[in-house]
């Protein structure tokens, strides 16, 4: 995109460097064995990368969020289970404090979050309310202790800080509640079909000392606000996945000779390549879109949903179709395509089902009246 300020081509250009030579590299051992890794992100905030939009006052890097969705494209085209882990530390877990907290909880919180001494995580969903978060069965008493439990929290594993979101009065509302509290437990960490070097946890919480975040009962305008952005990213990562599909597509259909020529110059790949491409671009607008209404303060509720709703499947679709370039090949684990097909299913699935991203844009459209 040619349209990049110098400061935002030099963050893609330090995020698509780190991907390739730092990330990638590692990507098939992490995903095969399911590792963590801790290290990337300590080198991630080193670089200023775990905090990109985070203002320099709490230590960030100060940019704006479109750079941000440019470091999580690129670093999700590397391996997405590090740009899922970079997206929910930075959109869902650190901005909000910077958002919502009071100045000392921000001052406190954050710096080290984006320096990357430390992560943060965003726990809304449990067992029984996931889309409904609303029918949230957890509580806080009037000691400010929580009690109940979150499923499916990224991060969970490894996370110090979380926002947690529990009903005060009947109505939900944000905390803050560090790693170690009282009565704190990672009880589960889930098995998954992909993104497996992220941390995909569930938590219990038995009387566990928090810090209100924001007033009392605006859990559901905090938790919406932060989903609004937090759909730009995911869709970034969505499109990382699917431009990772298309390079590795596009080098073996330049590289792989049948019928005394390299397989590119048949039609059927060639405008299978071209469509894949095109949708690919299409994305990538749909989500610099949006986040360009971010940062300049407009609304950007059904711009957001659209990006997710749209670069998520064109992301499930298009690593479906990067396997079927490669043959055999690609359905083995020789190759990442298996993998980026994996990787892609789950961003039609978190930060809001493309389901609710219909539903969303629809009321855009038709106001009360959509369901």
């Amino acid at each position: 995109m040619t349209l990049l300020t110098d400061e935002q081509q030099e963050i893609r250009s330090l995020a698509q460097r780190f991907g390739d030579e730092v990330v990638a590299p590692g990507a098939a051992q992490w995903d095969r064995e399911k590792t963590f890794p801790r290290e990337v992100f300590t080198q991630l905030g080193e670089l200023g990368l775990m905090g990109v939009c985070v203002p320099e006052r709490f230590a960030g890097a100060g940019a704006d969020y479109l750079s941000y969705v440019l470091v999580l494209e690129q670093i999700s085209r590397a391996d997405a289970g590090v740009g899922v882990t970079l997206a929910v530390h930075t959109g869902a877990g650190t901005l909000p404090i910077v958002a919502w907290g009071s100045e000392e909880q921000a001052d406190r919180f954050v710096p080290p979050l984006a320096q990357g001494h430390e992560i943060a995580a965003f726990a809304l969903t449990e067992s029984g309310s996931g889309s409904d978060a609303g029918a949230m069965l957890s509580r806080v008493d009037g000691d400010g202790r929580i009690t109940g439990t979150k499923q499916w929290i990224t991060n969970g594993s490894y996370a110090h800080s979380f926002l947690v979101f529990a009903k005060k009065d009947g109505k939900p509302t944000g905390f803050l509640v560090r790693r170690g509290a009282e009565g704190f437990a990672v009880t589960r960490e889930e098995e998954k079909l992909g993104q497996n070097s992220s941390s995909t946890a569930d938590l219990a919480f038995e009387g566990t000392p928090a810090e209100q975040i924001g007033p009392d009962g605006a859990g559901m305008r905090i938790a919406l606000s932060t989903l609004d952005g937090g759909r730009i990213g995911i869709a970034a990562q969505a499109v990382g996945i699917a431009q990772a599909a298309l390079d590795v597509a596009t080098a073996y259909a330049k590289e792989r000779v049948a019928f005394g020529g390299p397989i590119g110059r048949f039609q059927a790949i060639g405008h299978k390549l071209a469509d894949m491409q095109t949708e690919i671009e299409a994305a990538r607008a749909l989500v610099y879109r949006a986040a360009l209404l971010k940062d300049a303060g407009k609304p950007h509720t059904v711009e957001g949903a659209q990006a997710k709703l749209f670069a998520s499947r064109v992301a499930r679709h298009w690593t479906g179709e990067a396997i079927q370039v490669l043959g055999g090949y690609g359905y083995t684990k020789e190759f990442p395509a298996e993998r980026y097909y994996r990787d892609a299913k789950v961003t039609e699935i978190y930060e809001g089902t493309s389901e609710i991203q219909r539903l969303v844009i629809a009321r855009g459209l038709l106001g009360a009246i959509a369901s």
